[in-house]
């Protein structure tokens, strides 16, 4: 019992620590709001007025879980697609292994952007299906995430020594059971910091939905700037929203990431 105690003593300070943090970056980012709409934007002649965003509150709160909704549902798809195309990279079948490849490398290499304007406008062109912004955005967020996942899954599998391949083989296990048993268990621990990495960034990337007129964050704020003309408000309202949804996953994975590296 002592020991459950002592243990759970440094948990919770850490995550009181981890709060306080939030709260005295958010004080910080809100003060300095308050300071630009004080002296500094009198001088440039804009006078802020934050009283439009509680006008407005059901707009942003519902672009604000738009946002994480299909950042949840992106990321799990993404990791779907990512870990059937990584163990595909792993195949000594070059039929298998050089389309795959073709896709990692093709979604790796252009821009987040670039690629939602072709799903959206190219490929109903090229196929003759018609998809939604949202469908457009969800089927490009999930295969731009997944080619970057499946690099992961493939990096953390190869990173096993060779030898406990070869001792599972030794006693008949099958590839399944290596995999199952031997690899999967110890690779994803070294695969969880870089899976929370890639899934930070693709909650940045919904920033982008916006050019689809996706119902995200972004676009209300962009609607109501328009209604209001007071886009500084808005934009400034966005940018502490990510900051606030954003900073206690990164603190929480960069945690993730220290604990791995003592077990290793």
């Amino acid at each position: 019992m002592e020991y459950a105690e002592s243990q759970g003593a440094p948990r919770s300070r850490s995550r009181l620590g981890m709060a306080l943090m939030v709260v005295l970056a958010l004080a910080g980012a809100w003060a300095l709001v308050k300071h630009f709409a004080g002296a500094s934007a009198a001088s440039a002649g804009y006078d802020w007025d934050f009283a439009v965003l509680w006008k407005y509150r059901s707009l942003l709160i519902s672009g604000l879980l738009y946002t994480l909704l299909f950042t949840v549902v992106c990321v799990v798809l993404g990791l779907l697609v990512g870990v059937v195309t990584g163990l595909g990279r792993l195949s000594t079948n070059p039929y298998i292994t050089a389309p795959l490849r073709a896709y990692i490398e093709v979604f790796r290499c252009t821009p987040v952007l670039v690629q939602l304007v072709w799903f959206y406008y190219a490929l109903p062109v090229l196929t003759g299906l018609e998809l939604s912004a949202t469908a457009a955005a969800t089927l490009c967020l999930t295969l731009y995430g997944g080619a970057f996942y499946s690099e992961i899954v493939r990096g953390g599998i190869i990173s096993i020594e060779s030898g406990q391949t070869e001792a599972g083989k030794a006693l008949g296990m099958t590839r399944l059971q290596l995999l199952r048993r031997i690899l999967l268990p110890q690779a994803f621990k070294k695969m969880v910091p870089p899976l929370m990495s890639q899934s930070i960034m693709q909650l940045k990337n919904t920033s982008l939905l916006s050019v689809l007129a996706v119902p995200d964050l972004l676009y209300q704020g962009q609607v109501i700037a328009h209604d209001t003309y007071r886009p500084l408000e808005l934009y400034t309202f966005i940018a502490i929203a990510y900051f606030a949804v954003l900073l206690p996953i990164t603190i929480w994975a960069k945690r993730m990431e220290y604990g791995t590296a003592r077990e290793a």
